[in-house]
């Protein structure tokens, strides 16, 4: 493209490209010394067999996260779930999640963290406008059936309250049958 300028313009266009160049690079480098924090929500599954291993899992990663200056907003512990296709022929896994608010160097120690543990299956992690804090549908849903009698409970309590009932109705017969003797 220069060859079609004149060469006067030539040399000051090519002053103005060399100098522009220079500053830019300087400003991008201010750039990438800055610490931007950014939030993300950070989701992962660990093989079954080490569902033990989890809460030790989250405690390590959210203290690498706030040794290198991040925030934690949110842990949660989903426990065991039903994958949606199988993972090494594993029909379950044990899914964690937290929010997490750090800088591109942390996160990617985290990362590297995740893909060298042979325990964790799968992971994901997602960029979010915001730091989020409330409770998330899952732990939502989980305490709500929480809250909830199981099946089996429901009838054994439904059957004691059915004894309970003919206890008490055997008992006040027993007494009319007493009243009427006298």
């Amino acid at each position: 493209m220069l060859r079609f300028l004149r060469p006067a313009q030539g040399v000051l266009l090519h002053g103005l490209i060399a100098g522009g160049c220079q500053a830019g690079q300087s400003r991008a480098a201010d750039i990438h010394k800055e610490n931007t924090m950014r939030h993300y929500e950070v989701v992962f599954l660990v093989h079954p067999d080490q569902s033990e291993q989890v809460p030790g899992m989250l405690e390590r990663y959210t203290a690498a996260i706030e040794a290198a200056g991040g925030k934690i907003h949110r842990v949660e512990d989903w426990g065991r779930r039903m994958l949606a296709y199988s993972i090494d022929n594993l029909v379950k896994a044990h899914y964690a999640m937290f929010n997490i608010e750090c800088d591109q160097a942390a996160l990617d120690e985290l990362v590297d963290a995740f893909r060298f543990n042979d325990a964790i299956l799968r992971h994901l992690i997602i960029k979010r406008d915001e730091a989020i804090t409330e409770q998330s549908l899952i732990m939502k849903n989980k305490d709500e059936k929480g809250d909830k009698a199981e099946r089996g409970e429901r009838r054994r309590r439904d059957d004691e309250e059915g004894e309970a009932d003919t206890a008490s109705d055997e008992e006040s017969g027993d007494n009319n049958e007493a009243e009427e003797a006298e």
